[in-house]
Protein backbone atom coordinates (compact mmCIF):
# COMPACT_ATOMS: atom_id res chain seq x y z
CA UNK A 1 0.00 0.00 0.00
CA UNK A 2 2.96 2.28 0.87
CA UNK A 3 4.80 1.77 -2.79
CA UNK A 4 0.91 2.52 -4.08
CA UNK A 5 0.35 6.18 -2.91
CA UNK A 6 4.22 6.61 -3.63
CA UNK A 7 3.84 5.78 -6.86
CA UNK A 8 0.46 7.64 -6.97
CA UNK A 9 2.12 10.84 -5.49
CA UNK A 10 5.08 10.47 -7.44
CA UNK A 11 2.44 10.66 -11.05
CA UNK A 12 0.45 13.59 -9.43
CA UNK A 13 3.82 15.78 -8.97
CA UNK A 14 5.16 14.88 -12.26
CA UNK A 15 2.13 15.65 -14.00
CA UNK A 16 1.82 19.30 -11.73
CA UNK A 17 5.34 20.11 -12.69
CA UNK A 18 4.67 19.13 -16.40
CA UNK A 19 1.16 20.12 -16.38
CA UNK A 20 -0.14 23.69 -15.30
CA UNK A 21 -3.16 24.02 -17.90
CA UNK A 22 -6.66 25.09 -16.74
CA UNK A 23 -7.97 21.57 -16.66
CA UNK A 24 -5.94 18.91 -14.63
CA UNK A 25 -4.18 16.37 -16.08
CA UNK A 26 -6.19 12.76 -15.76
CA UNK A 27 -5.23 10.13 -13.52
CA UNK A 28 -7.30 7.20 -12.79
CA UNK A 29 -6.40 4.51 -10.68
CA UNK A 30 -7.83 1.33 -11.13
CA UNK A 31 -10.60 0.73 -8.29
CA UNK A 32 -9.47 -3.07 -7.57
CA UNK A 33 -6.11 -1.75 -6.12
CA UNK A 34 -4.32 -3.91 -8.68
CA UNK A 35 -0.67 -3.27 -9.67
CA UNK A 36 1.82 -3.70 -11.66
CA UNK A 37 5.42 -5.05 -10.67
CA UNK A 38 8.37 -3.22 -12.73
CA UNK A 39 11.50 -4.61 -13.67
CA UNK A 40 13.92 -4.61 -16.76
CA UNK A 41 11.90 -7.60 -18.24
CA UNK A 42 8.35 -5.11 -18.01
CA UNK A 43 6.79 -4.66 -21.79
CA UNK A 44 6.41 -0.77 -22.74
CA UNK A 45 4.99 -0.12 -26.60
CA UNK A 46 5.00 3.34 -28.11
CA UNK A 47 2.12 3.90 -29.99
CA UNK A 48 1.24 7.46 -32.10
CA UNK A 49 -2.57 8.06 -31.85
CA UNK A 50 -3.94 10.74 -34.05
CA UNK A 51 -6.82 10.78 -31.84
CA UNK A 52 -5.06 12.58 -29.39
CA UNK A 53 -5.14 16.50 -30.33
CA UNK A 54 -2.58 17.90 -28.03
CA UNK A 55 0.85 17.49 -30.19
CA UNK A 56 2.94 17.57 -26.93
CA UNK A 57 0.90 15.53 -24.62
CA UNK A 58 0.79 11.95 -23.65
CA UNK A 59 -1.13 9.41 -22.43
CA UNK A 60 0.66 6.26 -20.33
CA UNK A 61 -1.52 2.85 -19.49
CA UNK A 62 -0.31 0.76 -16.52
CA UNK A 63 -1.73 -2.57 -16.83
CA UNK A 64 -1.90 -6.72 -17.30
CA UNK A 65 0.01 -6.47 -20.50
CA UNK A 66 2.87 -4.09 -19.45
CA UNK A 67 2.66 0.23 -20.16
CA UNK A 68 1.56 1.47 -23.46
CA UNK A 69 2.79 5.24 -23.83
CA UNK A 70 0.70 7.32 -26.60
CA UNK A 71 0.83 10.38 -28.38
CA UNK A 72 -0.34 11.98 -31.11
CA UNK A 73 3.13 12.95 -32.38
CA UNK A 74 6.59 11.47 -31.49
CA UNK A 75 7.19 14.58 -29.41
CA UNK A 76 4.15 13.49 -27.20
CA UNK A 77 5.53 10.04 -26.88
CA UNK A 78 9.21 11.45 -25.61
CA UNK A 79 7.70 13.34 -23.30
CA UNK A 80 5.58 10.46 -21.81
CA UNK A 81 8.40 8.41 -21.65
CA UNK A 82 10.41 11.38 -19.84
CA UNK A 83 7.52 11.19 -17.21
CA UNK A 84 7.71 7.19 -16.82
CA UNK A 85 11.46 7.84 -15.88
CA UNK A 86 10.79 10.36 -13.18
CA UNK A 87 7.78 8.17 -11.49
CA UNK A 88 10.12 4.83 -11.88
CA UNK A 89 13.48 6.32 -11.25
CA UNK A 90 16.44 4.43 -10.85
CA UNK A 91 15.29 1.23 -9.24
CA UNK A 92 12.44 -1.47 -9.47
CA UNK A 93 9.27 -0.47 -7.98
CA UNK A 94 5.13 -1.60 -8.44
CA UNK A 95 3.25 0.66 -9.84
CA UNK A 96 -0.92 0.89 -9.78
CA UNK A 97 -2.68 0.39 -12.47
CA UNK A 98 -3.58 3.38 -13.93
CA UNK A 99 -3.59 5.26 -17.32
CA UNK A 100 -2.22 8.76 -16.79
CA UNK A 101 -2.73 11.42 -19.65
CA UNK A 102 -1.19 14.90 -19.76
CA UNK A 103 -0.15 17.67 -21.92
CA UNK A 104 1.48 21.07 -21.53
CA UNK A 105 -0.20 24.29 -21.14
CA UNK A 106 2.60 26.33 -22.51
CA UNK A 107 4.37 26.06 -25.98
CA UNK A 108 7.58 27.68 -25.18
CA UNK A 109 9.17 26.43 -22.17
CA UNK A 110 12.49 27.03 -21.68
CA UNK A 111 15.89 27.19 -19.86
CA UNK A 112 19.11 29.76 -19.92
CA UNK A 113 22.63 29.02 -19.79
CA UNK A 114 25.52 31.48 -20.00
CA UNK A 115 28.79 29.79 -21.49
CA UNK A 116 30.22 33.60 -22.01
CA UNK A 117 30.42 34.73 -18.29
CA UNK A 118 32.29 31.02 -17.07
CA UNK A 119 32.45 28.21 -19.82
CA UNK A 120 31.09 24.88 -19.77
CA UNK A 121 31.67 21.87 -22.05
CA UNK A 122 30.32 20.26 -24.53
CA UNK A 123 29.35 17.66 -22.30
CA UNK A 124 27.75 19.55 -19.85
CA UNK A 125 25.44 21.20 -22.43
CA UNK A 126 24.38 17.71 -23.11
CA UNK A 127 23.78 17.19 -19.14
CA UNK A 128 22.07 20.30 -19.33
CA UNK A 129 19.87 19.45 -22.17
CA UNK A 130 19.28 15.81 -20.32
CA UNK A 131 17.49 17.53 -17.69
CA UNK A 132 15.87 20.04 -19.80
CA UNK A 133 14.34 17.35 -21.06
CA UNK A 134 13.15 15.32 -18.14
CA UNK A 135 11.77 18.30 -16.79
CA UNK A 136 9.64 18.48 -20.20
CA UNK A 137 11.27 21.89 -21.55
CA UNK A 138 11.61 22.19 -25.22
CA UNK A 139 13.72 25.39 -25.52
CA UNK A 140 17.27 26.03 -24.83
CA UNK A 141 18.01 29.84 -24.88
CA UNK A 142 22.12 29.70 -25.35
CA UNK A 143 23.66 32.90 -24.62
CA UNK A 144 27.13 32.45 -26.17
CA UNK A 145 28.90 35.84 -26.32
CA UNK A 146 29.46 38.81 -23.95
CA UNK A 147 32.53 40.88 -22.48
CA UNK A 148 34.29 38.27 -20.54
CA UNK A 149 33.89 35.73 -23.44
CA UNK A 150 32.93 34.54 -27.45
CA UNK A 151 32.34 31.51 -27.19
CA UNK A 152 31.60 30.43 -31.02
CA UNK A 153 33.72 29.69 -33.85
CA UNK A 154 33.24 32.39 -36.38
CA UNK A 155 35.55 31.02 -38.99
CA UNK A 156 35.81 34.78 -40.97
CA UNK A 157 36.70 36.00 -37.76
CA UNK A 158 39.11 33.88 -36.28
CA UNK A 159 40.26 36.10 -33.59
CA UNK A 160 36.89 35.93 -31.50
CA UNK A 161 38.38 32.49 -30.57
CA UNK A 162 42.04 32.99 -30.52
CA UNK A 163 41.81 35.90 -28.81
CA UNK A 164 37.83 36.71 -27.35
CA UNK A 165 37.79 33.24 -25.88
CA UNK A 166 40.16 33.74 -22.81
CA UNK A 167 40.69 35.83 -19.99
CA UNK A 168 43.57 36.45 -17.82
CA UNK A 169 42.15 36.98 -14.51
CA UNK A 170 38.64 37.30 -12.95
CA UNK A 171 37.74 39.23 -10.23
CA UNK A 172 36.97 37.90 -7.09
CA UNK A 173 33.55 38.68 -5.43
CA UNK A 174 31.63 41.19 -6.93
CA UNK A 175 33.97 43.96 -8.59
CA UNK A 176 35.94 44.09 -5.41
CA UNK A 177 39.21 45.27 -6.97
CA UNK A 178 41.04 41.86 -6.17
CA UNK A 179 41.80 39.08 -9.14
CA UNK A 180 42.67 35.30 -9.38
CA UNK A 181 45.08 35.76 -11.65
CA UNK A 182 43.89 32.47 -13.26
CA UNK A 183 43.43 32.17 -16.97
CA UNK A 184 39.72 31.43 -18.26
CA UNK A 185 38.47 30.35 -21.38
CA UNK A 186 37.57 27.70 -23.75
CA UNK A 187 34.96 27.75 -27.09
CA UNK A 188 32.59 25.78 -29.13
CA UNK A 189 33.89 24.71 -32.55
CA UNK A 190 31.39 24.62 -35.08
CA UNK A 191 31.61 20.61 -35.38
CA UNK A 192 30.73 21.09 -31.64
CA UNK A 193 28.26 23.06 -32.21
CA UNK A 194 26.27 21.20 -34.77
CA UNK A 195 26.58 18.45 -32.39
CA UNK A 196 25.09 19.51 -29.56
CA UNK A 197 22.49 21.13 -31.93
CA UNK A 198 21.70 17.63 -33.20
CA UNK A 199 21.46 16.21 -29.73
CA UNK A 200 19.20 18.85 -28.36
CA UNK A 201 17.10 18.03 -31.35
CA UNK A 202 16.72 13.88 -30.84
CA UNK A 203 15.56 15.28 -27.29
CA UNK A 204 12.71 17.56 -28.48
CA UNK A 205 14.78 20.53 -27.88
CA UNK A 206 15.61 24.04 -29.88
CA UNK A 207 17.93 25.91 -29.21
CA UNK A 208 17.81 29.57 -29.66
CA UNK A 209 21.30 31.24 -29.58
CA UNK A 210 22.40 34.44 -28.19
CA UNK A 211 24.89 36.43 -29.95
CA UNK A 212 24.55 39.98 -27.98
CA UNK A 213 25.23 43.29 -29.34
CA UNK A 214 26.34 46.29 -29.71
CA UNK A 215 26.81 46.23 -26.17
CA UNK A 216 28.63 43.37 -23.84
CA UNK A 217 31.68 43.24 -26.90
CA UNK A 218 34.46 43.74 -25.05
CA UNK A 219 36.01 40.07 -26.24
CA UNK A 220 35.22 41.54 -29.90
CA UNK A 221 36.82 44.94 -29.13
CA UNK A 222 40.26 42.55 -27.65
CA UNK A 223 40.16 40.13 -30.84
CA UNK A 224 39.18 43.70 -33.29
CA UNK A 225 39.91 46.50 -31.67
CA UNK A 226 39.16 48.53 -35.10
CA UNK A 227 35.56 47.60 -34.21
CA UNK A 228 35.56 50.11 -31.43
CA UNK A 229 35.01 53.98 -31.18
CA UNK A 230 38.28 54.36 -29.01
CA UNK A 231 40.17 52.02 -31.23
CA UNK A 232 41.77 50.33 -27.90
CA UNK A 233 44.07 49.06 -26.39
CA UNK A 234 40.95 46.76 -25.20
CA UNK A 235 40.85 43.48 -23.13
CA UNK A 236 39.02 40.58 -22.97
CA UNK A 237 36.91 41.78 -19.50
CA UNK A 238 37.77 40.37 -15.90
CA UNK A 239 34.90 42.36 -14.01
CA UNK A 240 31.06 42.51 -14.05
CA UNK A 241 28.67 44.77 -15.40
CA UNK A 242 27.92 47.55 -17.93
CA UNK A 243 31.02 48.84 -19.87
CA UNK A 244 31.25 51.72 -21.75
CA UNK A 245 33.01 50.32 -25.04
CA UNK A 246 31.00 49.33 -27.43
CA UNK A 247 31.01 48.47 -30.80
CA UNK A 248 31.01 51.16 -33.28
CA UNK A 249 27.92 52.15 -34.84
CA UNK A 250 29.49 54.20 -37.80
CA UNK A 251 31.98 52.36 -38.75
CA UNK A 252 30.89 49.79 -42.02
CA UNK A 253 33.02 47.53 -40.78
CA UNK A 254 30.74 46.41 -38.30
CA UNK A 255 27.99 45.96 -39.69
CA UNK A 256 29.99 43.95 -42.11
CA UNK A 257 31.26 42.05 -39.38
CA UNK A 258 27.84 41.57 -37.80
CA UNK A 259 26.63 39.99 -41.16
CA UNK A 260 29.19 37.48 -41.65
CA UNK A 261 28.81 36.16 -37.61
CA UNK A 262 25.05 36.05 -38.11
CA UNK A 263 25.86 33.84 -41.99
CA UNK A 264 27.63 31.24 -39.40
CA UNK A 265 25.24 31.54 -37.03
CA UNK A 266 22.07 30.52 -38.83
CA UNK A 267 24.04 27.59 -40.74
CA UNK A 268 24.34 26.03 -37.43
CA UNK A 269 21.23 27.00 -35.83
CA UNK A 270 17.74 26.02 -37.34
CA UNK A 271 15.97 27.89 -34.82
CA UNK A 272 13.30 30.39 -35.74
CA UNK A 273 14.28 33.06 -33.10
CA UNK A 274 18.20 34.48 -32.94
CA UNK A 275 18.79 36.67 -29.56
CA UNK A 276 20.54 39.71 -30.75
CA UNK A 277 20.67 40.67 -27.22
CA UNK A 278 20.52 44.64 -27.35
CA UNK A 279 20.36 45.94 -24.15
CA UNK A 280 23.21 47.78 -21.88
CA UNK A 281 24.56 49.97 -23.97
CA UNK A 282 26.04 52.43 -22.98
CA UNK A 283 26.04 55.67 -25.77
CA UNK A 284 28.90 57.74 -24.32
CA UNK A 285 31.61 56.54 -26.58
CA UNK A 286 29.12 57.13 -29.86
CA UNK A 287 28.23 61.18 -28.51
CA UNK A 288 32.13 61.71 -29.18
CA UNK A 289 32.63 59.60 -32.13
CA UNK A 290 33.42 61.34 -36.08
CA UNK A 291 31.89 57.98 -37.35
CA UNK A 292 28.82 57.54 -35.13
CA UNK A 293 28.08 61.48 -35.28
CA UNK A 294 28.36 61.48 -39.13
CA UNK A 295 26.03 58.53 -39.87
CA UNK A 296 23.38 60.43 -37.34
CA UNK A 297 23.54 63.47 -39.39
CA UNK A 298 23.58 61.15 -43.03
CA UNK A 299 20.71 59.72 -41.55
CA UNK A 300 18.69 62.26 -39.63
CA UNK A 301 18.96 60.25 -36.81
CA UNK A 302 18.25 62.82 -33.95
CA UNK A 303 19.92 60.74 -30.78
CA UNK A 304 22.25 58.01 -30.12
CA UNK A 305 19.36 55.70 -29.19
CA UNK A 306 17.74 56.51 -32.37
CA UNK A 307 21.21 55.68 -34.02
CA UNK A 308 20.82 52.25 -31.72
CA UNK A 309 17.70 51.57 -33.07
CA UNK A 310 19.58 52.37 -37.00
CA UNK A 311 21.84 49.27 -36.27
CA UNK A 312 18.94 47.03 -34.25
CA UNK A 313 16.48 47.58 -37.67
CA UNK A 314 19.82 46.73 -39.59
CA UNK A 315 20.46 43.35 -38.20
CA UNK A 316 16.61 42.28 -37.47
CA UNK A 317 16.08 43.04 -41.65
CA UNK A 318 19.23 40.93 -42.40
CA UNK A 319 18.14 38.15 -40.43
CA UNK A 320 14.04 38.43 -41.81
CA UNK A 321 15.68 38.20 -45.15
CA UNK A 322 17.17 35.55 -44.11
CA UNK A 323 13.88 33.86 -42.64
CA UNK A 324 14.60 34.41 -38.90
CA UNK A 325 13.15 36.52 -36.34
CA UNK A 326 15.20 38.52 -33.71
CA UNK A 327 14.45 38.54 -30.15
CA UNK A 328 16.00 40.74 -27.15
CA UNK A 329 16.23 41.37 -23.80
Amino acid sequence: LTVFFLALTACIALRAQFDISPQPASISVDAKGRALPIDAHTPITELTNPKMTASEGYRITIGKQGITIEGSTDAGIFYGRQALTQVLGSHPATLPYAVIESAPRFSYRAMHLDVSRHFFGKDFVKQYIDMLALHGMNTLHWHLTDDQGWRIEIKKWPRLTEVGSMRNRTVIGRNTGLYDYVPHGGYFTQDDIREIVEYARQHYITIIPEIDMPGHMLAVLAAYPELGCAGGPYEVCPDWGVFDDVLCAGNPKVYQFLEDVMDEVVSLFPSKYVHMGGDECPRVRWEHCPKCQQLMHSEQLSSEDALQGYMMRHIEKYLAAKGRTVIGW
